[in-house]
């Protein structure tokens, strides 16, 4: 029997514990409650495949869900997903600036760098550190100054770490052959969609449409297909976020801002808004908080007269100050300024997030984005390596840190070959008209969209 994974109350229960801790909520009791009734202990990972629930313990974590949704937060009054509130709790909150412009050359570097940081940790996505640390050490590798490659890996290594096996077909120096797919290059491709139809006014019920019409279901993951299924049991956004969904402080909505930035040069305040808009459909405070975060920095990065650190600080603008991401980010630019070595500022991160936060979360993986940028002062290729050797969701990280660089570069031949030739400017993808396409074309198309009222 299939079992589909990321929506069974059973399954939930252990991650939305682990959030109710996070946020400021008392979940001792519900714990002890699931516990005592033989629920896991812990979350069940991805591509589990445990004996099905009884019917009882399934109706069980479903109310559990619900008692945990109603726990009040200590965190509420800091850390709120309104869009009013947040702009109230942003005391430099940016003014809005009139339109400006940027070319199809810095787009187009954007949209490499993406892809080439997203298939640089494609490989090792998943893996603990110490064991992205070992692969690359074990080929000459480390620090990484390029692809991950399976040649010369000891075989020992491979059995205790192997690669991640949907990816290392077609993510390895070996095997690279064009961009292959990822949702962190689907969603860049939905919000092009999402624009050309309804423009820059588009609310987060637009957003649930483009996906129901355009994004298979199976090509969604965490929040994204909690998000999907409420939709399709009947529920409108922003309840789609909250509901049953303990995965609405994680990555997905940080790796869907880029397009809302690059079609925001110089207009970080528009383009976090814009983000809002989409996020709302499938996260909350912190998750919500990462992706106005990211699409400001990109706003910033478009118009090429920033520095790295100059972007960031703007980032930081659009999120609560008082907020965990907001401090997180601080922390880690503050370790990245005052560490040489980076495996240092790492392994600080690690020790401060690794043991309350899942590998996919977004307070760790925007923390460990900033410090990346700020270590290699915005250069492409050290902030993607950084980002990817840094672990936990390494083809985000590196697809982030990599549009922002590229961006900040300005133009493709800025980027070294070794990085972009192996794209072949080839990207494919499930989204419909876009399989085969170029970084080139969708440079255009995303210029096109900038210009679109």
């Amino acid at each position: 029997m299939m079992r589909l994974t990321w929506v069974q109350p059973e399954d939930l229960i252990g991650h939305e514990l682990r959030q109710a801790a996070q946020d400021g909520r008392e979940p001792s009791r519900i714990a002890a409650r699931w516990r005592a009734a033989g629920g896991p202990a812990a979350p069940l990972t991805a591509g589990a495949s445990p004996t099905p629930a009884s019917r009882y313990l399934r109706r069980l974590a479903e109310d559990l869900l619900d008692e945990l949704a109603d726990l009040p937060s200590a965190s509420a009054d800091d850390e709120p997903t309104g869009l009013e509130a947040i702009r109230a709790a942003c005391p430099d909150w940016p003014a809005p600036a009139s339109r400006s412009t940027t070319g199809t050359d810095r787009l187009e570097a954007a949209w490499l760098g993406r892809a080439a940081g997203c298939l640089l940790g494609k490989p090792v996505e998943k893996l603990p550190l110490d064991a992205v640390r070992r692969l690359a050490r074990s080929t000459g590798n480390w620090p990484l100054a390029g692809y991950f490659t399976a040649r010369g890996v000891p075989p020992e290594l491979l059995r205790e770490h192997p690669w991640n096996r949907r990816s290392a077909a077609t993510s390895l120096a070996e095997n690279i052959d064009g961009m292959p797919e990822d949702d962190d290059l689907n969603y860049p491709l939905l919000n092009l969609i999402l624009l050309r139809r309804h423009g820059r006014d588009f609310t987060t019920a637009d957003v649930a449409r483009t996906w129901l019409d355009e994004l298979p279901a199976g090509r969604t993951f965490t929040a994204e297909r909690v998000a999907y299924r409420n939709l399709l049991c009947g529920l409108e956004p922003p309840h789609t976020a909250r509901h049953r969904n303990p995965f609405r402080e994680w990555i997905g909505a940080l790796i869907r801002a880029d397009v809302h930035g690059w079609t925001h040069p110089g207009d970080p305040a528009g383009a976090a808004e814009q983000a809002h808009r989409d996020a709302t459909l499938t996260h909350t405070a912190n998750g919500v908080y990462a992706a106005m975060f990211t699409a400001a920095v990109i706003a910033a990065a478009a118009t090429g007269d920033h520095d790295v650190h100059a972007c960031l600080r703007t980032g930081l603008t659009v999120v609560p100050p008082r907020s965990r991401l907001a401090a997180a980010v601080r922390h880690a630019v503050q370790l990245a300024r005052g560490h040489e070595d980076f495996d240092t500022v790492v392994d600080e991160l690690h020790a401060v997030h690794a043991a309350g936060h899942h590998w996919v979360h977004a307070v760790p993986n925007t923390a460990l984005i900033a410090a990346a940028l700020t270590h290699a002062d915005g250069d492409f290729g050290g902030s993607i390596s950084r980002a990817v050797g840094g672990g936990w969701d390494t083809d985000s990280v590196g697809a982030a840190a990599g549009s922002i660089a590229g961006l900040l570069a300005g133009h493709p031949a800025a980027l070294p070959d070794r990085w972009t030739a192996p794209l072949k400017n080839r990207l494919s993808t499930s989204v419909g008209g876009f399989d085969g396409i170029g970084f080139d074309t969708l440079a255009h198309l995303t210029h096109r969209e900038m210009h679109r009222s």
